[in-house]
């Protein structure tokens, strides 16, 4: 099935209070958000808003908004565990540890996403087989076991040339850190421009082994 074909029957399959794309505002996203809305289908469009994510994505936010007409459901992390997480260990834990990277991101995403998700039953997402080592072996439809619904994968096995290729060939909106060496954006602290030849996601936590570089969200199987 075809990234659309994949999207229309979820559409079909699912009420829309019971399915949701997770948007990172990440090219994939992009794409798969510009299907929903010129198809007008059945799945409502949620973003985690960390607190720390660069200016230029807040950019995209609103662009993406202004260009759709449409409205994101934006999820916050909990305040009271922030304040306590940066009192504890300061504002820049993740520099310090794989562990401490992890809490930041389980405070900052994992926590919210989780809210979400118990709401679900199924979510849709930009992954793909060629972003990392540690997304491989994603399938266009699974059972997420951690979370206990389905996960949705419409660009399992596209290439980033196809997907930039799409949001080429639709005027697609998109982040302005991409014309400047960054391939995937995250947090702004934790992200970075690669240099020629580097992997896609070489940018993110670039401190870390390549096979660590998950926050959570996405867990390898």
């Amino acid at each position: 099935m075809s990234p659309k074909d994949i999207l229309f029957w979820v559409s079909d399959y699912f009420s829309k209070k019971k399915v949701a794309l997770a948007s990172s505002l990440s090219l994939e996203d992009q794409m798969l958000t510009d299907m929903i809305i010129k198809n007008d289908l059945n799945i409502s469009i949620f973003t985690l808003d960390t607190g720390r994510l660069p200016q230029e994505t807040y950019d995209l936010i609103s662009e993406t908004m202004k260009h759709y007409s449409m409205k994101y459901d934006v999820l916050f992390p909990d305040r009271k565990a922030v304040e306590e997480m940066e009192r504890e260990y300061g504002p820049n834990l993740f520099y310090d540890s794989i562990d401490k990277r992890k809490k930041c991101c389980y405070v900052r995403k994992m926590e919210a996403l989780k809210r979400k998700l118990f709401k679900l039953e199924a979510w849709v997402c930009g992954l793909r087989r060629e972003q990392s080592v540690t997304r491989t072996k994603i399938e266009k439809i699974e059972w997420d076991q951690g979370n206990q619904l389905l996960k949705i994968n419409p660009l399992a096995d596209c290439s980033q040339e196809e997907v930039i290729e799409y949001v080429r060939a639709n005027n697609v909106p998109y982040n302005s850190l991409h014309d400047k060496g960054y391939l995937s954006i995250g947090c702004a602290p934790c992200t970075r421009a690669v240099k020629a030849g580097e992997d896609i996601r070489a940018g993110r936590w670039w401190w870390e082994p390549a096979e660590q570089k998950e926050c959570g969200l996405h867990c390898a199987k």
